[in-house]
């Protein structure tokens, strides 16, 4: 049974120019897993620059989770430099219709 995972992908410093460069690629490996996808997308700063990525996907495992990160194009180039993978548990919210208690 799969759980979800939140994944917080911090950008290195620098990494805007290469993130533009392999948007395409990345774009395409999420299409091709959408399935797996609750939620994912860019985190900015409040002037509306790239900061990173958020990620919560439907995975097996920790590693499982990891796997499907690591086959992004993104992560491929170095443009994450601080990843954290966390079980996470949808229990509020309008994602799950309200509450699940």
């Amino acid at each position: 049974m799969s759980k979800f995972y939140a994944i917080v992908a911090r950008d290195r410093p620098g990494a805007a120019t290469i993130r533009m460069e392999k948007l395409k690629q990345h774009l395409a490996h999420v299409e091709g897993h959408l399935d797996r996808l609750a939620v994912a997308g860019p985190m900015r700063d409040e002037a509306g620059a790239f900061t990173g990525s958020l990620l919560i996907v439907k995975a097996e495992s920790e590693a499982d989770a990891r796997a499907l990160l690591e086959a992004d194009p993104y992560y491929q180039a170095g443009i994450w430099n601080d990843i954290d993978v966390r079980a996470f548990g949808a229990v509020a919210g309008d994602w799950v219709g309200g509450k699940t208690w």
